[in-house]
């Protein structure tokens, strides 16, 4: 019963019919295609560049339309192994380089150049030796941002044709030949320790200029003080002279007051010639006056003391 079935023309129809639609069915998933995030499809139809799709669900037309290339558009980072450099002076050092690039035109990386990683490895191994020979070693140690700049340029320029823009260039490594190293470590060495000599020297003179002005400033205050001391002892005296004359005068003014006669002042001013020969001074001259005076007084302590002996007589 089932092989009649199975050999009438209908069903015949009909199987032929569903595998016709199974395989139109998986012909269309299959020409499904979903483009990510920062991805783009360059297409082909019948082997020519057709169009190229961005990020979204895309449909292949069948037996027709291929992808030809899928291309990140993220930012690309080569690290390219260390190349011999000839610099301008004839010193044969181990550069390595770093390229970071981004693909701006999908179609043009993709029919531009064959092999653009490797077009762009040899174009930034020959623009490093051209401009490395151009300069020195020492400006080749020294101008790292000068020739990341020149090189980001030259490769930008070079690379626009095959879609592709070089954001930047660092030279990661420079390695000179193991002799000029070690004559660049003595030369380091050398300069280290003449930093350190003028700085012990420096240390030095400004040790010794600190102890000359500590000494000059202790000198001026020293005889700063005794210049305040004898000023201090100068006004001390003055103020004692000024007080024993006004004392003097303010005695005088009293006695004058008082209404002495002239033979008390006499006696005064003698006493008073009797303190000042208790001072220091060498000389003293007594007034004629004064010396009358004495002479007086000397009579009458003559006289005063040869009465008694005569009431005793």
């Amino acid at each position: 019963m089932f092989n009649v079935l199975a050999t009438t023309p209908g069903t015949v129809v009909l199987v032929v019919l569903l595998v016709l639609l199974v395989i139109a069915l998986l012909i269309a998933l299959s020409s499904v295609r979903i483009v990510r995030q920062t991805q783009a499809m360059v297409i082909e139809r019948l082997g020519r560049y057709y169009t190229t799709w961005n990020t979204g669900i895309h449909f292949l037309v069948p037996f027709l339309d291929r992808v030809s290339k899928v291309i990140t558009l993220k930012e690309i980072v080569n690290d390219y192994a260390p190349q011999p450099v000839i610099t301008k002076d004839n010193v044969t050092i181990q550069v390595d380089t770093v390229v970071f690039y981004q693909i701006t035109d999908p179609k043009s990386f993709t029919y531009g150049v064959a092999n653009p990683d490797k077009a762009l490895e040899t174009l930034s191994a020959t623009t490093l030796r051209n401009i490395i020979g151009s300069i020195d070693l020492d400006q080749a140690l020294t101008s790292r941002e000068l020739i990341n700049g020149k090189m980001r340029i030259i490769l930008d320029e070079a690379t626009d044709p095959w879609g592709i823009k070089v954001i930047r260039v660092e030279l990661k490594n420079i390695i000179p030949p193991k002799d000029i190293r070690e004559a660049m470590e003595k030369q380091m060495r050398a300069e280290r320790e003449k930093r350190q000599s003028i700085l012990i020297a420096e240390g030095e003179r400004q040790s010794a200029i600190l102890k000359a002005e500590g000494f000059k400033e202790s000198q001026i205050l020293e005889a700063q003080a005794q210049k305040e001391a004898s000023i201090l002892r100068a006004t001390g005296q003055a103020e004692a002279i000024l007080r024993v004359q006004e004392a003097t005068a303010r005695g005088i003014e009293m006695i004058k007051e008082a209404k002495a006669d002239h033979a008390v002042l006499t006696m005064k001013g003698y006493e008073a010639m009797v303190e000042m020969s208790k001072g220091q001074a060498t000389k003293l001259i007594i007034p004629s006056e004064l010396q009358g005076l004495a002479s007086m007084v000397a009579a009458g302590k003559e006289i005063f003391t040869d009465t008694p002996k005569q009431d005793k007589k």
